[in-house]
């Protein structure tokens, strides 16, 4: 199932919208700022081109700059 990200400009209509969607029976969550941009962060891994692999070295001088 799909889902919509919704993000009101200011409390008075998140409130409006959270009511509005209570009372049409659609199940909703508030979501917080970092998790809006832990699910833009995945969506950006999942598109990432995976068939190209660093070599260990290079990984590894990397990690200890």
């Amino acid at each position: 199932m799909k889902a919509i990200v919704v993000t009101p400009r200011n409390n008075d209509e998140f409130k409006f919208v959270a009511s509005l969607l209570k009372k049409l029976g659609v199940n909703s969550a508030p979501v917080s700022q970092e998790d809006l941009e832990d699910i833009g962060l995945s969506s950006l891994m999942r598109r990432v081109d995976k068939t190209k692999k660093a070599p260990r070295a290079e990984i590894m001088k990397k990690l200890s700059a």
